[in-house]
Protein backbone atom coordinates (compact mmCIF):
# COMPACT_ATOMS: atom_id res chain seq x y z
CA UNK A 1 0.00 0.00 0.00
CA UNK A 2 0.91 3.77 -0.89
CA UNK A 3 -0.11 6.81 -0.47
CA UNK A 4 -1.07 8.99 -3.30
CA UNK A 5 -2.77 12.42 -4.04
CA UNK A 6 -6.49 11.92 -5.56
CA UNK A 7 -9.06 14.37 -7.14
CA UNK A 8 -11.57 14.82 -5.65
CA UNK A 9 -14.77 17.18 -5.93
CA UNK A 10 -15.58 19.36 -2.97
CA UNK A 11 -19.06 20.48 -2.41
CA UNK A 12 -19.14 23.27 -0.41
CA UNK A 13 -23.03 24.40 0.80
CA UNK A 14 -23.99 27.56 2.60
CA UNK A 15 -26.98 28.02 4.25
CA UNK A 16 -28.22 30.16 6.93
CA UNK A 17 -30.92 28.64 9.07
CA UNK A 18 -33.31 29.99 11.76
CA UNK A 19 -35.79 28.36 13.95
CA UNK A 20 -39.35 28.78 12.88
CA UNK A 21 -40.88 31.82 13.24
CA UNK A 22 -37.31 34.08 13.87
CA UNK A 23 -35.99 36.35 11.37
CA UNK A 24 -32.31 35.83 12.59
CA UNK A 25 -30.67 33.18 11.37
CA UNK A 26 -27.60 31.53 12.04
CA UNK A 27 -24.36 30.98 9.08
CA UNK A 28 -23.00 27.81 8.27
CA UNK A 29 -21.29 26.18 5.67
CA UNK A 30 -20.64 22.36 5.52
CA UNK A 31 -18.04 20.10 2.67
CA UNK A 32 -19.00 16.74 0.80
CA UNK A 33 -16.51 14.93 -1.15
CA UNK A 34 -17.47 13.35 -4.40
CA UNK A 35 -14.97 11.18 -6.70
CA UNK A 36 -16.60 12.61 -9.71
CA UNK A 37 -17.99 16.28 -10.77
CA UNK A 38 -21.21 14.87 -11.77
CA UNK A 39 -21.65 13.68 -8.70
CA UNK A 40 -21.21 16.23 -6.77
CA UNK A 41 -23.17 18.59 -9.06
CA UNK A 42 -26.36 16.10 -8.84
CA UNK A 43 -25.63 16.57 -4.77
CA UNK A 44 -25.53 20.19 -5.11
CA UNK A 45 -29.03 20.16 -7.25
CA UNK A 46 -30.59 17.55 -4.43
CA UNK A 47 -29.31 20.04 -1.31
CA UNK A 48 -30.64 23.39 -2.61
CA UNK A 49 -33.98 21.64 -3.86
CA UNK A 50 -34.49 20.13 -0.48
CA UNK A 51 -33.32 23.17 1.63
CA UNK A 52 -35.35 25.53 -0.78
CA UNK A 53 -38.18 23.48 0.13
CA UNK A 54 -37.79 24.81 3.73
CA UNK A 55 -39.45 27.73 5.46
CA UNK A 56 -36.09 28.23 7.82
CA UNK A 57 -33.43 27.76 5.27
CA UNK A 58 -31.41 30.13 3.34
CA UNK A 59 -29.35 29.18 0.93
CA UNK A 60 -26.47 31.07 -0.39
CA UNK A 61 -26.09 30.01 -4.18
CA UNK A 62 -23.14 32.30 -4.99
CA UNK A 63 -21.10 30.30 -1.93
CA UNK A 64 -22.73 26.95 -2.81
CA UNK A 65 -20.83 25.21 -5.62
CA UNK A 66 -18.70 22.05 -6.59
CA UNK A 67 -15.21 22.76 -6.59
CA UNK A 68 -12.38 20.42 -8.05
CA UNK A 69 -9.28 19.60 -5.21
CA UNK A 70 -7.37 16.68 -4.16
CA UNK A 71 -6.10 14.80 -1.18
CA UNK A 72 -3.71 12.24 0.19
CA UNK A 73 -5.14 8.78 -0.22
CA UNK A 74 -3.98 5.26 0.36
CA UNK A 75 -2.90 3.59 -3.14
CA UNK A 76 -3.56 0.06 -3.81
CA UNK A 77 -1.91 -2.48 -6.23
CA UNK A 78 -5.24 -4.52 -6.55
CA UNK A 79 -8.28 -5.47 -5.26
CA UNK A 80 -6.59 -7.86 -3.27
CA UNK A 81 -4.59 -5.71 -1.66
CA UNK A 82 -7.39 -3.72 -0.75
CA UNK A 83 -9.64 -6.87 0.87
CA UNK A 84 -6.39 -7.96 2.65
CA UNK A 85 -5.89 -4.50 4.21
CA UNK A 86 -9.11 -3.68 5.50
CA UNK A 87 -9.17 -7.54 7.00
CA UNK A 88 -13.29 -7.60 5.38
CA UNK A 89 -13.66 -11.09 3.68
CA UNK A 90 -16.97 -10.24 1.26
CA UNK A 91 -16.03 -10.15 -2.41
CA UNK A 92 -14.53 -6.72 -3.77
CA UNK A 93 -15.30 -5.39 -7.29
CA UNK A 94 -14.28 -2.32 -9.23
CA UNK A 95 -16.44 0.62 -9.38
CA UNK A 96 -17.97 0.72 -12.69
CA UNK A 97 -16.16 3.31 -14.97
CA UNK A 98 -18.00 6.77 -15.17
CA UNK A 99 -17.28 8.74 -17.93
CA UNK A 100 -17.95 12.10 -16.50
CA UNK A 101 -14.66 11.49 -14.82
CA UNK A 102 -13.32 11.98 -18.07
CA UNK A 103 -15.14 15.30 -18.98
CA UNK A 104 -13.96 16.92 -15.47
CA UNK A 105 -10.53 15.59 -15.92
CA UNK A 106 -10.38 17.31 -19.33
CA UNK A 107 -11.44 20.72 -17.55
CA UNK A 108 -9.14 20.46 -14.57
CA UNK A 109 -6.05 20.32 -17.99
CA UNK A 110 -7.36 22.82 -18.95
CA UNK A 111 -7.84 25.44 -15.95
CA UNK A 112 -3.96 24.13 -15.25
CA UNK A 113 -2.65 25.07 -18.79
CA UNK A 114 -2.50 28.98 -17.47
CA UNK A 115 -2.24 28.61 -14.11
CA UNK A 116 1.25 29.93 -12.87
CA UNK A 117 2.66 27.66 -10.42
CA UNK A 118 2.96 28.45 -7.03
CA UNK A 119 6.71 28.46 -7.04
CA UNK A 120 6.33 31.41 -9.97
CA UNK A 121 3.55 33.27 -8.29
CA UNK A 122 5.31 33.52 -4.51
CA UNK A 123 2.57 31.20 -3.25
CA UNK A 124 -0.59 33.48 -4.15
CA UNK A 125 -3.34 31.49 -4.72
CA UNK A 126 -4.58 29.94 -7.32
CA UNK A 127 -1.80 28.45 -8.13
CA UNK A 128 -1.04 25.00 -9.04
CA UNK A 129 1.73 22.66 -7.48
CA UNK A 130 2.31 19.99 -10.42
CA UNK A 131 -1.31 18.83 -11.25
CA UNK A 132 -3.20 20.08 -8.12
CA UNK A 133 -5.01 23.21 -7.80
CA UNK A 134 -4.40 25.45 -4.80
CA UNK A 135 -7.28 27.78 -4.18
CA UNK A 136 -7.49 31.07 -2.80
CA UNK A 137 -8.77 31.64 0.23
CA UNK A 138 -11.19 34.02 1.35
CA UNK A 139 -10.67 37.16 4.18
CA UNK A 140 -14.02 38.79 4.07
CA UNK A 141 -15.14 39.30 7.46
CA UNK A 142 -18.42 41.87 6.44
CA UNK A 143 -21.42 41.06 7.84
CA UNK A 144 -23.93 39.57 5.43
CA UNK A 145 -27.73 39.91 5.36
CA UNK A 146 -29.09 36.69 4.17
CA UNK A 147 -32.77 37.00 2.12
CA UNK A 148 -34.86 34.47 0.73
CA UNK A 149 -35.51 34.60 -3.20
CA UNK A 150 -38.71 35.62 -4.36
Amino acid sequence: MDAAWIQIFVLTMAECVAPAGKTICQEREFDLQFLTRADCEYALEQLVALKEASATVIVNKSKSSCAPSARQADVFASLEAVGAASGDKSAWRAPKDDESTSTSHVSHQERLVDMPSCEESDGVAPCKSGEIIIEAETQEEAVEVWRRDP
